[in-house]
């Protein structure tokens, strides 16, 4: 179980963070925290091997708080969770070690993409005393080709080409996947289907509408990089 401890100094994004922390399988919150400096105490008391840290905080920023971390040899594994989307903050987060980067607002999935792309390497590094190649390479991701497509996922070649084809045609623009839909002359569900699979692969960036009635709608664009 990997004990996990979330850092944000809005108590309801915090709450947010945990709620999707916990509902991934392996992951256990150990404490919360509002600012860099209690963070930087717990870490150095307790037994934490994944840290979800926002940049913009009061006493000590994440950034800072990743700097003495650092300097003090504390190897905890850092996932931004941040509205930071500076360049330079991002370089900064990736030199001193940071796993991956969340700018907020963020979709549910993609949290939950990256706590599992977590486990997986957390578990292969923990379970081996060598590696081959190939485990480097699941580690680092080298070796993952996202543009086939994935039989388990019940997906046909011939669609997601089609669909891959339509969003890039329309790279100007976001779109719903009603528009989708009624372009391609696909049902809805199929749509959502392959557009789930192609945000899981970062070829698709999402975004949400919030609407004066009902739900929120997601809204797709191509991820050009």
């Amino acid at each position: 179980m990997v004990k996990v401890l979330i850092v944000d100094d809005d108590p309801m994004v915090a709450e947010l963070n945990k709620r999707y922390v916990e509902s991934v399988p392996g992951f256990k919150v150990a404490a919360v925290m509002h600012n860099g400096e209690d963070a930087l105490e717990a870490l150095s008391s307790a037994q934490i091997e994944l840290l979800i840290l926002d940049i913009y905080m009061p006493k000590l920023d994440g950034i800072s708080l990743l700097k003495e971390m650092r300097r003090r040899l504390i190897k905890t594994d850092v996932i931004l969770v941040t509205a930071a989307k500076e360049a330079n903050e991002i370089d900064k987060a990736l030199k001193l070690g940071a796993v991956d980067y969340l700018i907020k607002p963020f979709d549910r999935d993609r949290i939950k993409k990256s706590l599992s792309n977590y486990l997986k390497r957390y578990n292969l590094i923990h379970g081996k005393d060598t590696f081959k190649q190939q485990d480097i390479d699941m580690i680092t991701n080298m070796s993952k080709d996202t543009k086939e497509y994935d039989t388990q996922k019940g997906l046909h070649k011939d669609t997601l080409r089609r669909i891959r084809a339509f969003m890039t045609e329309n790279s100007q623009r976001y779109l719903t996947s009603e528009e989708i839909s009624e372009s391609m002359g696909l049902s809805k569900v199929t749509v959502r289907r392959y557009l789930e699979f192609l945000v899981e692969n970062d070829e698709i960036k999402t975004e949400i509408e919030y609407g004066s009635v009902g739900r929120p709608s997601y809204l797709y664009k191509i991820n050009k990089g």
